[in-house]
């Protein structure tokens, strides 16, 4: 039973993970990929600022194709740190396949939401991919406690 229960589980990671990464896909003249709101989506390497290791972040790595729940996961996050921050916790969105170095020194292979201060690193990405479509309101209360934890 337990073998059962491990091979949905990596069969449902697997469409999960291949589904984020076969919707969308970026061009230089099409901004499909993302809104005004989430152009940093699209942003070339330059454009992403220093993450500051002594104030707490929100760090969004995800792939260059990006499917709903991927973009759902990016909204909901948006939307907590503007309601319940109001612009104090920054939020990074990064295309982990142009930032391979970035990735690499977090050891991202996935679409992964962080929330750090320092070495104080907060993985909420399976929590994030499972409620930003269907319970918005409960990945906003993670976000939010999770961040007052580490304020």
């Amino acid at each position: 039973m337990n073998k059962l229960i491990y091979t949905l589980f990596v069969v449902a990671t697997m469409a999960i993970t291949t589904g984020c990464n076969s919707n969308k896909q970026k061009s230089e003249t099409n901004t499909e990929c993302c809104s005004n709101e989430t152009k940093s989506c699209c942003s070339s390497k330059s454009e992403i600022p220093a993450i500051d290791a002594s104030k707490v972040s929100v760090v969004y790595f995800h792939a260059t194709r990006r499917c709903a729940t991927c973009e759902a996961v990016e909204k909901v996050t948006k939307e907590t740190l503007a309601k319940h921050f109001d612009g104090s916790v920054p939020f990074h969105s990064i295309n982990r396949e142009e930032e391979k170095e970035l990735a690499k020194k977090y050891k991202i292979e996935w679409q992964t939401l962080m929330i750090m201060k320092g070495d104080n690193v907060k993985n909420i990405t399976n929590e994030a991919f499972l409620n930003a479509r269907t319970k918005p309101e409960k990945l906003e209360a993670l976000i939010k406690s999770t961040i007052e934890s580490m304020l």
